[in-house]
């Protein structure tokens, strides 16, 4: 009976899990997928999710012939791995027990720990993957610098619903600052006084963070290959290898550059003639397409994303289902324009289809030990595990949770830079 859980360990895990609850901040406002679990051990904890159809059309009034308009439909996936093993432990002996308290406290702080641990995943998977740049050359003010970050979505075609921008506690009080200096509005200002709350600016619902990431200046000067026939990238959901048709992840791609020295991963650039298009009706926003780097694999080489689908010359169906671009006298060569050049926290902000949360479950209960389990609202699943050692007369406790994290589509998402020479 030395591993079963107490009545009053049973009412404090019972009551931890509330403060688990209340605690997932940011993962709260991404989507869900909940896979099997059997499945999962098989695939190696990985799986392919869809990427958003994007559909093109065409004119097809009554008696007009289209039987040669129809067109290849290409479905992109991405891969989606469950690789957060996240574990608070801590041991007990026979003393320390005597005192409820002790216990009890200890637990809330695992738990706030673990939650914390998956709110920064989310956060770092949308302040790294995020690939929709805004420059902000002066400090956080309030509404504009929102509004820049609906004008890019909306020019991509991303929907006007479940917006979501985090920002770093600077930030976030600098937009509360100005918030509270606007006496003509009622309410807002004084909230935003005594509480430094912004609440929802431009369709984003906004959130402070207290663990922002940073991004360094970055002013290497290099240049790329952009001759078309080089840079012009082709979605495709399959190719052939060796052991046959295998699923391709098309949210990078590789580029050739003259040095890549002092370029890392993080780093935002744009480059000159190379404009977004809107992704549903393909037209020229007029802005500049931004990019991210997301490794540097040789000393001449870049992995960026989103990839370049100009759909230039004769484009194949994907190309055009999947443009995001529009090369306008791009030469065959090209000098990237740096945005991160000045040291700055990382504002993240997403739409919630473009971040994937994953759930996962570990077995049931191990030999020599006991287990209780809890599953949030998310799915995400809490287990604390418990062991007596009696040679030693101390409890092992352990409390731990098992996500992953995916950006499904990193043109849905993106970064905010204030202070940007």
């Amino acid at each position: 009976m030395a591993n079963e859980f107490s009545k009053e360990e049973r009412v404090a895990f019972e009551q931890m899990t509330e403060g688990f609850e209340d605690a997932l901040v940011l993962s709260r406002n991404v989507s869900v997928y909940t896979s099997d679990s059997q499945m999962m051990e098989r695939a190696n904890d990985t799986i392919w999710r869809p990427m958003p159809y994007i559909m093109s059309s065409v004119d097809g009034a009554p008696r007009t012939n289209i039987s040669s308009l129809y067109q290849d439909v290409t479905q992109l996936s991405v891969p989606a791995t469950l690789g957060f093993n996240k574990t608070a432990p801590w041991t007990l002996d026979a003393k320390q027990l005597r005192d409820a308290l002790q216990e009890g406290n200890i637990a809330k702080g695992a738990q706030q720990r673990l939650a914390s641990d998956i709110n920064i995943a989310v956060m770092n998977v949308a302040a790294a993957q995020g690939t929709v740049v805004i420059k902000r050359t002066a400090a956080a003010s309030g509404f504009d610098d929102v509004a820049e970050c609906d004008a890019a979505f909306n020019e991509l075609g991303v929907m006007s619903d479940n917006r979501y921008l985090a920002l770093s506690s600077r930030d976030y009080n600098g937009m509360a600052s100005n918030l509270a200096s606007r006496q003509t509005m009622n309410q807002k200002p004084t909230t935003a006084y005594e509480k430094a709350y912004v609440g929802t600016v431009s369709g984003f619902e906004t959130y402070k963070m207290d663990y922002a990431n940073r991004i360094l200046a970055q002013t290497t000067a290099i240049t790329i290959d952009t001759d078309g026939a080089n840079i012009d990238y082709v979605p495709q959901s399959t190719s052939t290898s060796v052991g046959g048709q295998i699923n391709v992840d098309n949210r990078t791609q590789t580029i050739s550059c003259t040095t890549n020295t002092g370029v890392v991963a993080g780093d935002c650039f744009t480059i000159a003639g190379i404009n977004s298009v809107h992704h549903i009706t393909k037209q020229d926003t007029g802005q500049l397409k931004t990019f991210r780097v997301i490794s540097v694999p040789t000393s001449t080489s870049l992995v960026i994303s989103p990839p370049i689908i100009s759909a230039s010359t004769t484009p194949t169906d994907p190309e055009v289902q999947y443009q995001n671009c529009v090369a306008n006298s791009v030469s065959n060569t090209a000098a990237v324009v740096w945005l991160n050049v000045t040291a700055a926290a990382i504002n993240p902000f997403w739409h919630k289809d473009s971040i994937e949360l994953m759930p996962g479950r570990y077995a049931g209960n191990p030999d020599g030990a006991t287990m209780l389990r809890y599953t949030s609202e998310q799915g995400i699943e809490l287990t604390l595990t418990k062991q007596y050692e009696i040679d030693t007369r101390v409890t092992k406790y352990r409390l731990d949770t098992f996500f992953g994290v995916t950006m499904c589509n990193p043109e849905m998402a993106g970064v905010v830079l204030f202070g940007q020479s």
